[in-house]
């Protein structure tokens, strides 16, 4: 019997409610039409209009923050010219690299090279003016046009294969084939870091993505609804609310997108008959929750201790707290969980970090004379939330007497 409930209790059972399309509210979707980037598309369209009659379009460079459509618009727009190469029969080829994973020119040069060859190089032991002579070989034998997007570009530590890029033609390194580049951007500085050569010779067009208003979010959330929700799911205010929430988040679409998700699950596991502005606040509620986590945990050990110590002064009311205060309890916290305490000059470099994370802010106080100048500390974020987070290094550590509290309930 127990066997059998188990069994009832936990079954797979088809229904969707409240979605239709769940996916289409996932990074890797792609709609049929984008909405919301009209003028940038019609640059970046423009500017890549040439490939079409097998001419080399210039270079293309995309900037703009996080979630502002760079990456989905230069998927769309290139499907698209794929699919016309096709029709027209014009020789065009894609291929995208994400520099966050390969951050060299080596490393890139590398992956360009397997992508168009059976026989795999190994990602080490070769030297780069081998790996390049492979690059070329890969180019002319496949011929006709070549895109190349590195997307993320601002991670590649190097620039060397951009200056190779743009002279391949005119140094001979190919002559079947021609290669244009488009660069994704976060770095709105981007260019300033290149090397005088190399921003010489790219002759790059540049195409700024602006965060998303409100009313574009919208626009986008309400494309999405059609696809991905049932019909009469969504309460009125959950498309608006997602959408200025996502205005808040620095116009991020990317998030807005997250967040109507976010609230179909919880709608979903509530047993809700439909997703109401309830389910959008809970929603992000448990997506700052998740994100503060994933940042806590990528913090080194030191770090960690050094963010539980700020968060035990926050416990008992007694932030924001001096950094002299908060050096000598981390030092007592490291001496807790066996570790040597780092230099008091190393945790004002790390508080910096800290706070460029989004997990602390300073704030400078002036005393005059009597007290000085200094700096005290407070979390930016939910207490509760980082505490969570930090589950291992306070088992490490021990629980300090002011969390003690929080952690009980």
């Amino acid at each position: 019997m127990r066997r059998l409930l188990i069994m009832t209790q936990f079954a797979f059972t088809p229904g969707n409610f409240p979605f239709q399309n769940r996916n289409a509210l996932l990074d890797d979707y792609t709609p049929e039409e984008m909405v919301g980037r009209d003028d940038e598309l019609e640059e970046y369209h423009a500017a890549l209009q040439p490939a079409i009659n097998a001419s080399q379009p210039d270079n293309i460079f995309l900037y703009g923050k996080t979630g502002v459509g760079k990456t989905a618009a230069t998927k769309f727009l290139l499907d698209r010219l794929e699919d016309a190469s096709e029709q027209h029969d014009v020789a065009i080829n894609t291929h995208v690299v994400n520099c966050d994973g390969a951050d060299t020119s080596y490393r890139v040069a590398v992956e360009l090279v397997n992508s168009f060859r059976d026989d795999k190089i190994s990602e080490t032991g070769h030297p780069r003016s081998k790996v390049y002579d492979l690059m070329w070989d890969s180019f002319d034998d496949h011929g006709g046009l070549i895109i190349l997007v590195l997307d993320e570009i601002d991670h590649l530590q190097d620039d060397s294969l951009l200056y190779q890029l743009s002279r391949a033609r005119e140094n001979d390194n190919i002559s079947n084939a021609r290669v244009s580049v488009v660069g994704i951007s976060n770095d709105l500085t981007y260019r300033d870091t290149l090397s005088p050569k190399v921003r010489s010779s790219l002759c790059e067009r540049s195409i700024n993505f602006p965060a998303y208003t409100a009313d574009e979010l919208e626009e986008v959330l309400r494309q999405r609804r059609s696809i991905a929700f049932q019909d009469n799911v969504l309460g009125n205010g959950v498309i608006p609310l997602c959408a200025a929430f996502g205005a808040q988040e620095s116009g991020d679409a990317r998030k807005a997108l997250d967040l109507l998700l976010k609230a179909g699950d919880v709608a979903h596991e509530g047993d809700a008959d439909m997703v109401r502005e309830e389910h959008v606040r809970r929603g992000r509620g448990l997506l700052q929750e998740e994100e503060i986590t994933r940042g806590i945990l990528g913090l080194n050990t030191h770090e960690k201790i050094l963010l539980y110590a700020l968060a035990s002064y926050v416990s008992s009311g007694d932030s924001p707290v001096r950094s002299r205060d908060l050096y000598r309890r981390y030092e007592m916290f490291c001496v807790g969980a066996g570790h040597d305490p780092l230099t008091s000059r190393w945790m004002h470099d790390h508080l910096d970090e800290l706070e460029m994370l989004g997990l602390v802010t300073s704030e400078k106080r002036n005393e005059g004379s009597s007290g000085g100048q200094y700096k005290t500390f407070e979390l930016s974020q939910d207490l509760i939330a980082v505490l969570d987070a930090l589950d291992e290094t306070i088992e490490a550590v021990g629980v300090h007497h002011s969390v003690q509290t929080m952690l009980d309930s």
